[in-house]
């Protein structure tokens, strides 16, 4: 088991880079930071001190899943105040499409019921913004694990939001 502060020392600044990532396209949207981003998901971290830490990879993978849910919760506030459901886009890499960030999020709901670790690589991907060499480091997977993992990740994602694979 790994002490949480020391954890949070370390894994401060590439949470804020994930922020950054997550956030690249839509924090004018958002008016939202990655310095806040980040700073809400330690918080929520601090606030978990029954939660015992497995390893790095556990600590990341719940430090990301924080900052998806605070940035849902940033698009769905910005809907209610503006009586609408905002339109905010994320991408995975330069030459994937943009894709709703509530129906990936919907889509993405769906898929960890089908498959948890096909789900965990695509919210890397798609909402920490990790490349695939990142993700097989972060998953301690092979880089071609990782990759045939995504592609099986992606053709599903393309058949659940009715988009064509690219």
């Amino acid at each position: 088991m790994i002490n949480r502060d020391s954890m949070l020392s370390e894994l401060y600044d590439e949470l804020r880079a994930a922020a950054a990532r997550m956030l690249r396209l839509d924090a004018p949207a958002l008016t939202l930071q990655p310095t806040e981003l980040v700073n809400e998901a330690v918080l929520k971290i601090v606030q978990l001190e029954r939660m015992s830490w497995n390893d790095r990879q556990h600590f990341f993978a719940t430090g990301a899943r924080i900052m998806r849910q605070a940035m849902l919760d940033a698009v769905r506030s910005r809907g209610r105040l503006k009586r609408q459901s905002p339109t905010v886009f994320i991408e995975a890499g330069e030459h994937s499409p943009s894709i709703d960030v509530e129906l990936l999020d919907a889509a993405l709901v769906k898929l960890e019921d089908i498959s948890p670790e096909l789900a965990h690589i695509v919210e890397l991907r798609f909402f920490v913004g990790l490349p695939v060499e990142q993700i097989a480091v972060v998953l301690e997977q092979s880089e071609s694990t990782v990759k045939r993992r995504w592609q099986t990740a992606r053709l599903w994602l393309a058949s659940e939001l009715g988009m064509g694979e690219d």
